[in-house]
């Protein structure tokens, strides 16, 4: 917990895989040749940085939740681009409720049984540990845990969007799963 005014007790650096987690998820799969999540996830901590002053909050969730926000606001601005479009606050809210939305999956995915104020910050240590495990992963085992776990999509879709056969998206979960398990030393 950090006092009003200090700087969090975590470097921004300390959030890229929870934000890069976040911009996967929210960058159509068919835009990411033209949309790097990396690219946004940069700009999102370079503007973060520039406006270090402006964060108010005293803790990590806190600082989680106001990266999201300007994750949110770089998302629309990069999607603008491809469409030409002006400012369009609706499409801002929007992503900005799918990020949280994403997140809160995430945290669902990790504590479904979890709950209490003593939890809050294991919980919110577990979310930034997680984001680092899944980054860590082979792209295709992320790519499907996040689809499954994280959108909620079946296996028969995911196989469908992915061109692969169930049988081989059942694979890449289990040994994804079985990965994540061993690098959080937990049973997902």
């Amino acid at each position: 917990m950090v006092q009003h005014g200090e700087d969090p007790a975590r470097p921004l650096e300390y959030y890229r895989d929870y934000l890069l987690l976040l911009a996967r998820l929210q960058i159509d799969p068919r835009l990411r040749r033209k949309l790097d999540p990396s690219d946004v996830v940069q700009e999102t901590l370079l503007k973060a940085h520039d406006k270090r002053e402006q964060f108010r909050g005293h803790s990590d969730a806190e600082m989680a939740a106001w990266l999201r926000r300007i994750l949110a606001n770089q998302l629309a601005e990069e999607l603008r681009k491809f469409g030409r479009q002006q400012r369009d606050v609706a499409l801002e809210r929007s992503l900005e409720a799918a990020v949280e939305q994403s997140s809160a999956h995430l945290e669902q995915w990790l504590s479904a049984e979890q709950s209490g104020p003593e939890r809050l910050a294991q919980r919110n240590e577990q979310l930034l540990l997680m984001a680092e495990a899944l980054a860590r992963l082979p792209e295709e085992q992320a790519l499907v845990l996040e689809m499954r776990h994280l959108q909620g999509r079946s296996v028969s879709r995911i196989a469908e969007q992915l061109g692969r056969s169930q049988a081989s998206v059942t694979g890449l979960l289990r040994r994804g799963l079985k990965q994540l398990r061993e690098a959080l030393g937990c049973s997902l």
